[in-house]
């Protein structure tokens, strides 16, 4: 590689990690190209030399945070507890951006193949982790207790527990694991 290509490249980056900084900073509407030029310590002309458009950014960005690579990691199937302490790593580590690329969905359409898989991915992790509780039903019986699993353990009831209500972690753990207790005891 060249030195000016390396030095492109150097610049490119310094780009894109200052996009990905606004961008966990706020939603959409404070995402501006004066600010991310001013971040990377360039020009907004040279902002747009390397990414063509503001959407072009913004999924760079998204692509450089993208929770979804992140896997959920597993517990033993049938263990509450530690599916509720696993799911609680992953929103704990990256919770608020998921929230963020959920609210942006709408407005950019280019990010709902990325928010698909992570919807695809919850629910795997469910049906995995609670397969033992999902095996004792059938049918409609089954679909329902899946459906309430999906919901108990949601990145909203989290978002609910740790940032509306401001409850510590082992406080909203708990009563997650209530919540899905008693979707279990209730089917």
């Amino acid at each position: 590689m060249t030195s000016r290509a390396a030095q492109a490249e150097a610049t490119r980056e310094r780009i894109r990690q200052a996009a990905v900084q606004l961008y966990r900073e706020g939603s959409l509407d404070g995402f501006i190209l004066d600010e991310v030029a001013r971040r990377a310590e360039t020009t907004v002309q040279t902002v747009l030399r390397a990414f063509k458009s503001k959407d072009e950014l913004i999924m760079a960005a998204l692509e450089a945070l993208s929770p979804y690579g992140t896997s959920i990691k597993l517990s033993a199937p049938g263990d509450v507890a530690a599916a509720v302490t696993m799911i609680f790593d992953l929103y704990e580590a990256i919770g608020d951006l998921v929230l963020r690329q959920l609210g942006d969905e709408q407005r950019l359409p280019r990010l709902k193949a990325d928010v698909d898989t992570g919807r695809r991915s919850h629910r795997d992790w469910v049906g995995v982790v609670f397969a033992p509780q999902l095996a004792c039903h059938a049918g409609e019986a089954r679909a329902q207790l899946f459906q309430a699993l999906m919901v108990a353990t949601d990145v909203y009831v989290w978002k609910l527990l740790r940032r509306d209500q401001g409850l510590d972690r082992a406080a909203a753990e708990s009563v997650m694991r209530h919540i899905v207790n008693g979707v279990i005891r209730e089917a």
